[in-house]
């Protein structure tokens, strides 16, 4: 089974096979990766959203970031299958054998979920922060450490605490990479997004392009802007403008509270698990908040910036890849503010049940009057893509794609209320700046 044929929403089993050494294989089985026609003859990167083909090669870090660690947190997953059957198995336990990647081949097809289940990061109460410790990030020497890649690199494996993590104002120009053996940590910067930056330039393979690449559970983020500067300004003939993320965010109970994201195409890689945004800036111009998770937005800025570079072309806020009916993930955006320069679509699907929920929020004239884009997919039933109260010159849907859904009441608040994300109150354990 390739890489292309995996799935993360829909997991087949039937035959496990043991890879003695960890081939390229995605973990998180994600769904069907497709092309992504950019504008073509603009010179548009039309290469697919490949999985992370080199998350466990020799180049990785293994033992830090690969298969290797991830077995060590001994965290039960529990599958649903579609036949409303479950599954309890400890993944991790069944991962540290050989450490070896399984992987599930399809004959049975049977559809089954990710139910996340990773355990909640110890608090201190004696602190002020509720944090076991703090770790000073510092450019200029006033600190523990001088990147916070050092500061990361330096908080033990396996942690189940939560660590601060303080970074002193400046533009740290790196690439942070939190492996899935450390959770339980809290980024901080210390003036807040203005004045911490962190900045990189990488186009390369989308797992490797990220400035701030988070594959554990349990993290949290406050203040910071993260920046991915390959395409700024971008040069539409050769070479195209490339896929170059400023975050991918993989791991459950993730939480950005009042954070940038800046780049022009895949800007914000909303991966899997669950994910609280809120009160935080996203910038970008084709497909820039993308991905399969289940994700709350609040609050939050969300801008176009195709008409400062290319204002003839139109671009896309969101690509979903929801892949099945029974997928309970979706991005939804809530009381927030869609504006910038140019024009752009407020989605299209990345996948044949592609969700994306707009509610409460204010949409300017950035937004085209049809809204949104089913992309590949014919069957336009399947897509979930709903607006409700929103105001705005880009807030009237008369002109909308007649195929866009319509929810109101428990329905719609199924989506809204913060037990989409947060059914169990893990978000009330988190650090105090929260």
């Amino acid at each position: 089974m390739t890489p292309s044929s995996a799935t993360k929403s829909a997991l087949i089993m039937d035959t496990i096979i043991f890879f003695p050494q960890p081939p390229s294989f995605y973990y998180s089985f994600h769904h069907h990766h497709r092309h992504k026609h950019h504008h073509k003859s603009r010179g548009y990167n039309i290469s697919p959203h490949f999985p992370d083909a080199n998350l466990f090669s020799s180049s990785t870090q293994k033992d830090t970031t690969g298969v290797t660690a991830l077995a060590k947190r001994r965290i039960p997953l529990l599958l649903v299958s579609a036949a409303g059957d479950k599954f309890c198995g400890n993944l991790a336990e069944m991962l540290k054998m050989n450490q070896s990647i399984l992987l599930f081949i399809s004959t049975l097809s049977l559809e089954c979920f990710f139910v996340y289940c990773s355990p909640d990061c110890a608090i201190n109460p004696k602190n002020p922060y509720k944090v076991a410790f703090t770790i000073v990030v510092d450019q200029f020497g006033h600190g523990n450490f001088t990147t916070v890649q050092k500061a990361i690199d330096f908080i033990p494996s396996n942690n189940h605490r939560w660590i601060r993590v303080q970074i002193s104002p400046g533009k740290y120009m790196e690439q942070v990479i939190i492996p899935y053996d450390k959770p339980c940590i809290f980024l901080e910067g210390s003036r807040g997004k203005n004045h911490t930056i962190i900045e990189s330039s990488g186009p390369e393979m989308m797992n490797n392009s990220g400035t701030i690449t988070s594959y554990p559970d349990n993290i949290l983020a406050k203040g910071i802007t993260f920046k991915n500067t390959h395409n700024i300004p971008p040069i539409f003939e050769d070479p195209p403008v490339m896929q170059a993320l400023a975050a991918e965010i993989h791991g459950d109970k993730s939480v950005f509270y009042e954070c940038s994201f800046y780049g022009l195409q895949d800007t914000l890689w909303d991966t899997t698990g669950r994910h609280y945004f809120h009160k935080c800036y996203i910038e970008g111009g084709i497909d820039f908040i993308f991905g399969y998770a289940q994700s709350i937005y609040e609050d939050c800025t969300i801008s176009v910036n195709m008409g400062v570079y290319e204002p003839q072309l139109t671009g896309y806020i969101t690509a979903n890849g929801r892949g099945s009916a029974r997928d309970p993930s979706g991005f939804v955006f809530k009381s927030c503010r869609i504006g910038g320069s140019g024009k752009a679509y407020l989605g299209r699907a990345w996948a044949a049940y592609s969700r994306v929920i707009i509610a409460n929020s204010v949409l300017s004239d950035v937004v085209v009057p049809l809204g949104w884009d089913s992309w590949n997919y014919g069957k336009e039933v399947n897509i979930e893509y709903v607006e409700y109260n929103n105001s705005g010159a880009g807030a009237g849907t008369s002109h909308r794609v007649p195929w866009m859904k319509k929810l109101s009441g428990p329905a719609l608040r199924k989506f809204t209320d913060i037990s989409y994300v947060d059914p169990e109150g893990w978000m009330k354990k988190l650090p105090n700046y929260f």
